[in-house]
């Protein structure tokens, strides 16, 4: 079938609409027509060559849409269903069958080599040339995907579809991480290094919590601004002020966990400091390849812990179907931080992204 994608012929190219042909649906598979998609940092690492994505190819791994058509082997789920397109996992390995999809043994090249796990891309030209795809199991800056049924999720009617595909990474990525990981407890203090989407939806989680400390550290004063009102108690302007003294003023001391939600090594480094013994940092943010970052030993060695998350962790269908849940009943407001562009707009889309303007873009399909 034919569709129309965003392609990225090379690193730092343009992004380009350009027809492709898609194969059509094998075992297990399924089609989805996009209704809309998320705009990620992960999308401008792998333009830049910062993740090992190969180009000329079709990103996006945000995608809500509707099923089109189904593969041999698909059941309980068929054409006209509404989903959110998750992370795909093999479903067979052993952290799969353990329950934990996001830590799948070959999640490396299902969410970044770019063809199905046979090898073969189910992109081309309409000369036959292979365009990769399969980006995080999808590349859903296009009005079609070809997926996994294993990695759908469905969205309840009476939910805005275009705006539930974030929930996939980005807002999952820092909910997850509070609910799977943090897990507050009463007098829990935590602080949230970058308030992107990452780090807002850590807050709004936070704040489904019993946490009585919950600090939005950012250089932005729109976005700190924006984290009180989605439940920060108090929040760091880094711009201004040293996050490490400024969060020991808050709590009179260190707190128990930190989220690094940018991947720059020099945050990371401020949040491990800001927790204590027995304090945990959790790494969420997006780093390029290959970045390192260093820590104090002595200070480390006395029970602090340095973790990182992928996607939230946990069992993803469930993390996404509690957080639509969440939405729904008015206790997550995710949907304020969205800004929608035309697909035909993805470059400037990605320009707000890197410029802090815009806290989570989506792009609307050229139907909708």
């Amino acid at each position: 079938m034919q569709l129309t994608a965003a392609v990225v012929d090379e690193v730092d190219g343009a992004f380009t609409l350009t027809d492709l042909e898609m194969d059509e649906p094998g075992h297990g598979e399924v089609v989805v027509r996009l209704v809309a998609s998320g705009v990620c940092d992960l999308d401008a690492l792998a333009r830049r060559g910062r993740l090992p994505f190969p180009l000329p190819g079709v990103l996006g791994h945000e995608g809500a849409g509707v099923v089109a058509a189904t593969g041999p082997g698909v059941s309980g789920i068929g054409p006209g269903d509404r989903v959110v397109i998750g992370w795909p996992y093999c479903e067979t390995c052993r952290h799969c069958r353990a329950g934990q999809p996001r830590y799948c043994v070959r999640l490396s090249e299902l969410l970044t080599g770019g063809t199905r796990l046979d090898g073969a891309s189910a992109l081309s030209r309409a000369d036959g040339t292979p365009v990769s795809g399969h980006f995080f199991g999808q590349s859903s800056f296009a009005t079609y995907a070809l997926t996994t049924a294993a990695a759908l999720v469905p969205v309840p009617d009476g939910l805005p579809l275009a705006a539930m595909g974030p929930l996939a990474c980005g807002i999952a990525t820092g909910a997850g991480a509070i609910f799977n990981t943090v897990r507050p407890q009463a007098g829990t203090r935590l602080a949230v290094f970058g308030a992107g989407s990452f780090g807002l939806a850590a807050v709004m989680a936070a704040r489904n919590s019993p946490a009585t400390r919950i600090i939005a550290v950012d250089r932005n004063e729109a976005r700190l601004r924006l984290a009180l009102d989605l439940g920060a108690t108090h929040t760091v302007d880094s711009s201004r002020d040293d996050p490490v003294e400024a969060i020991a003023d808050i709590c009179g001391g260190p707190v128990d966990y930190t989220l690094e939600c940018t991947g720059v090594p020099r945050v990371v480094r401020q949040a491990a400091d800001c927790v204590g013994m027995l304090g945990t940092c959790i790494l969420i943010g997006g780093a390029p390849a290959g970045a390192e970052f260093s820590l104090d030993h002595v200070s480390t060695l006395w029970g602090k812990r340095v973790i990182g998350i992928l996607g939230g962790g946990g069992r993803s269908h469930e993390l996404i179907a509690g957080l639509m849940e969440l939405y729904e009943q008015g206790r997550f407001p995710f949907d304020r931080l969205i800004e929608y562009y035309d697909l035909a707009d993805v470059e400037q889309a990605m320009a707000c992204v890197a410029a802090g303007d815009v806290v989570k873009p989506v792009l609307r399909m050229p139907y909708c």
